[in-house]
């Protein structure tokens, strides 16, 4: 996937889920779902061997199964701002995915 199109994704996603499942406070969703995509820094700290996909799923700390289940279970949780942050993690990890080829 173009970096354009995937940071594109990166933002639009999270924006047009805050529009149209946290329509009373969309704008405050939305940030903190964007905000999540700072866990894209990991690959500032972490080197990755390099594959042909650039596939960031399973070649970051950040990006492995074991985080990616716990975001999953953090958009179960009753705090709010906490389950809006784990929407932003899936969210993110869904469009890296995408550019993996799933």
């Amino acid at each position: 996937m173009p970096p354009f199109l995937n940071w594109t994704l990166h933002l639009a996603a999270p924006i047009a889920v805050a529009w149209f499942f946290f329509r009373s406070q969309w704008k405050r969703a939305a940030l903190i779902m964007v905000a999540a995509n700072l866990v894209a820094l990991d690959r500032v700290f972490f080197a990755a061997a390099e594959t042909p996909t650039n596939c960031a799923i399973n070649a970051y700390p950040l990006h492995t199964m074991l985080p990616i289940s716990l975001y999953g279970a953090m958009m179960f949780l009753p705090w709010l701002p906490v389950r809006l942050l784990g929407i932003g993690l899936v969210l993110h990890m869904l469009v890296d995915a995408l550019g993996c080829g799933l």
